[in-house]
């Protein structure tokens, strides 16, 4: 916490007050003290100190899949239809929809498990909010924790792509920011959906959500493999526009459904941001 304490009056000032007090007291209001920089300095520094191997553990799973279905299925597989029409291999096919795996996993562990345990055990929001930052600050800078985990795994599964020869156009390289929206989607709406989980039990669930979205959502196989109500759902998932959007952009091929997928993920990090925000005011500002 001493990242934060530099940035406000005395610890027996703040001591003296309680969480609504304090919020009331802000220049800027209850919410917002633009000061998400400190959230984000003591989560670096928290890491530091953590097992790196846990920070990179979720970036192995989809370079795994990739090696072991794209290049041995994909022997068997051959070529198939890419976006555009285009014949591409099947280790292309499925490479830039297990980077949307990737994002998607360094994302979600950041802002639900990790969110999950600072909220319950070590109770570091609370402590967070009796200082000067406000819930947008705190979750603003979780989020922007999870952006990293997700950029560090879309930079490094992009390395791998290119190694093994799966990039074949120079708007690939638009496949890493891509990344970081997809992550930002689900980091934003992670953090938020955990607050309401006060079990281990409970957490359960997002793991049940997510494995049927990483089988289903068009990662190994066509949409058009499905009966149609099924694609319909599929549709809805979040992970199936992100893989759309990088299959697209891996080999440079921008359709109107590409201004779709973007504008999927900016409506989810808006309400995300929204439900997280409101979520850690009436937690811990009431």
């Amino acid at each position: 916490m001493s990242v934060l304490a530099g940035h406000h009056g005395s610890g027996n000032q703040a001591a003296g007050l309680s969480v609504a007090d304090a919020a009331r007291n802000r220049r800027f209001g209850p919410l917002y003290s633009r000061n998400v920089r400190a959230v984000v300095a003591r989560g670096l520094m928290a890491t530091k100190s953590s097992n790196w191997m846990v920070m990179v553990s979720g970036f192995f799973e989809p370079v795994l899949y990739l090696i072991s279905m794209g290049v041995g299925l994909g022997a068997i597989v051959g070529a198939v239809q890419g976006p555009g029409g285009q014949e591409i291999s099947y280790a292309a096919y499925i490479a830039p929809a297990l980077l949307a795996v990737s994002a998607m996993n360094g994302a979600v562990y950041d802002s639900t498990w990790n969110v999950f345990f600072k909220m319950n055990f070590a109770k570091l929001y609370q402590g967070m909010l009796y200082t000067s930052l406000g819930p947008i600050d705190v979750a603003m800078g979780e989020i922007f924790l999870a952006l990293l985990r997700g950029l560090m795994y879309a930079t490094g599964f992009t390395a791998v792509m290119g190694v093994m020869g799966l990039i074949t156009t120079p708007w690939a390289i638009l496949m890493i920011p891509a990344s970081v929206l997809i992550a930002f989607g689900f980091a934003s709406f992670g953090m938020g959906i955990t607050s309401f989980m006060k079990t281990f039990q409970q957490m359960d669930w997002i793991n049940f959500v997510m494995l049927p979205m990483f089988l289903f959502s068009a990662t190994f196989y066509p949409l058009s493999v499905y009966p149609q109500w099924i694609q319909w759902l599929i549709q809805a998932m979040p992970l199936w526009h992100g893989v759309e959007l990088l299959r697209q952009i891996s080999v440079g091929v921008f359709t109107p459904a590409t201004a779709v997928h973007i504008g999927y993920y900016l409506v989810m990090i808006v309400l995300g941001v929204a439900l997280t925000t409101g979520r850690l005011r009436r937690l811990f500002l009431k």
